[in-house]
């Protein structure tokens, strides 16, 4: 069984979907952010890193218990428990894990600091959203170029880079991308969206987050203010 900590975040949604793909029975346990709940000992314990998701398999290697951080080497755990996702052959599966590399380094990191200064900072500073601006348009005409040549983004299968990447293209306005100039990702991610797996674990915790939602001074505070630097 897996004990899984999370919120319904992009990063969060990625373990979602492996694990409904998968079915690989789980638990769910929010992390509220705007509540500050990543920075309990707790959690801690499990992500030292104090951001979600996390995981604790009970089932793990050797038959003992194991904490995994990190979304992309959670989905990598997950492919090795559950045979699936990560392909065998070994041109496949190194390219699969270089798109899965490409999310973790560059377009999550990269999106997110796109919707962050055009949606939340309290400060609207021209610099720094043209920055994000043009490197998330950037980002996404590498996944078209990459679209247009492959049915799927690590190889022409569906694997766990698929999985990883596409949870950050739901709401690409947010990042000063318009979607309509990138047809190719559109149509890949439409053609994710669509799969049961996919639409189940896009449930999960769901009503923790409602469309247009403010934040509160202390939410603010525990997502982007000083609370985020704290000596643990």
């Amino acid at each position: 069984m897996i004990d899984l900590y999370t919120w319904p975040t992009p990063n969060g949604h990625k373990i979602h979907i492996m694990l409904e793909e998968t079915g690989i029975p789980y638990r769910v346990h929010p992390i509220n952010i705007g509540a500050g709940e990543q920075f309990k000992p707790a959690f801690l314990k499990i992500s030292p890193n104090n951001k979600m998701p996390a995981m604790v398999d009970s089932d793990g290697p050797g038959g003992k218990p194991i904490s995994m951080f990190e979304s992309g080497a959670m989905l990598i755990y997950l492919a090795s428990k559950s045979g699936r996702f990560l392909p065998e052959d070994l041109a496949k599966k190194w390219s699969t894990l270089s798109w899965l590399m490409f999310q973790m380094g560059g377009f999550g990191p990269m999106l997110g600091q796109a919707h962050h200064f055009l949606q939340y900072a309290p400060e609207k500073i021209e610099y720094a959203m043209n920055r994000y601006r043009n490197e998330a348009n950037r980002l996404y005409g590498v996944l078209e170029r990459r679209l247009a040549e492959s049915a799927y983004v690590g190889c022409d299968e569906y694997t766990i880079a698929d999985m990883a990447i596409m949870p950050w293209t739901r709401f690409p306005e947010r990042q000063g991308v318009d979607i309509a100039e990138y047809p190719k990702v559109k149509a890949w991610r439409d053609k994710l969206l669509a799969r049961p797996a996919v639409q189940r674990a896009l449930l999960v915790l769901a009503d923790a987050r409602k469309p247009g939602q403010t934040f509160t001074d202390k939410e603010k505070e525990n997502l982007f203010g000083k609370a985020q630097y704290g000596k643990r």
